[in-house]
């Protein structure tokens, strides 16, 4: 019986073309990865390595680190040093939201007279508003009346203009009427400064807001235990610095209205003097803790000397 006869299967000769093909593609896919990793934000990847790293030593994962992570290409600094700044950023956040010591009780009542006060200063000062010289809004602290430079100030001095008292006084007069705990907040823009009174804007910024504290003390009256003053210099601006307009809306002394006054404790019903008010000691605790980032030496000269004229 005869076998039956097989036929050879032919070879294919395209078969390379898939395996050249899957080549082709990783190949691209390597050069397009390699390309995107290129085009990588620096600062955002530091951020993010800054974000794990926080994340992981708040968890006690891994114990306190010297590395310097590239927030800033030109100067990247220790982890320990930005740990410390996002502490203090978190801080003065939950500074904010926290509510009040003596309770919510009154609340509601003070948040009714300030309510109330933005209503009577807004028509007493409607011609300084009207001209952007004052400013008013509300803040988890408070009622912010802001003093702007272009109406209270000349460039790189302390001493208020002849021309603002009568709008400062008609304000220091409502404030007075109602007995309220007051901080006051010198910032400025972040034009560097250097005269021969002020080496920098923190002491700038301080020593305007002492002047109004002293303001305050000596032509009006005001209890010195119910003041606060703070200088900030350039870190807490309300507008953009990159335009005219912005800046001179950053360059203000803000008086920040926080309440009535707390009831004195026992020292101060036996007769003790009161303490003057220092600017690196804020009297409230909401006050945020940004004063500590000033140099300390100058804002405590600035504040003493402003408060021994």
């Amino acid at each position: 019986m005869s076998r039956r006869k097989r036929t050879k299967s032919r070879a294919n000769r395209d078969r390379w073309l898939v395996s050249y093909a899957d080549f082709i593609t990783l190949l691209f896919a390597f050069f397009v990865v390699l390309y995107a990793s290129s085009q990588v934000d620096k600062r955002k990847v530091g951020k993010l390595a800054l974000a794990i790293q926080v994340a992981f030593q708040e968890m006690g994962v891994f114990q306190a680190s010297t590395t310097e992570v590239p927030i800033d290409v030109a100067e990247p600094m220790p982890f320990s040093t930005v740990q410390a700044i996002e502490n203090t950023e978190r801080t003065a956040s939950l500074g904010r939201i926290m509510s009040h010591p003596e309770g919510a009780l009154g609340t509601g009542v003070e948040n009714g007279d300030l309510a109330d006060l933005q209503t009577e200063l807004e028509t007493a000062l409607a011609s300084e508003i009207k001209r952007k010289e004052i400013a008013m809004r509300r803040e988890p602290d408070g009622l912010v009346i802001s003093l702007r430079e272009v109406g209270f100030f000349e460039s790189g001095s302390a001493q208020m203009k002849s021309s603002s008292q009568a709008a400062f006084d008609r304000i220091a007069s409502m404030l007075r009427q109602r007995d309220y705990r007051l901080r006051i907040e010198g910032h400025t823009d972040n034009a560097p400064i250097h005269n021969a009174q002020f080496a920098s804007n923190w002491e700038l910024s301080t020593a305007r807001a002492t002047e109004i504290v002293r303001l305050l003390i000596v032509r009006d009256g005001f209890s010195p235990d119910g003041l606060s003053a703070a200088g900030f210099a350039e870190y807490h601006p309300v507008a953009t610095n990159s335009t005219a307009e912005g800046r001179g809306m950053n360059r203000r002394v803000d008086i920040v209205v926080l309440g009535h006054s707390l009831t004195p404790g026992p020292l101060t019903q036996a007769g003790t003097q009161s303490q003057p008010p220092a600017a690196a000691r804020p009297t409230d605790n909401t006050a945020r803790p940004s004063v500590a980032a000033a140099p300390k030496p100058a804002v405590v000269r600035a504040v003493d000397r402003r408060l021994q004229q």
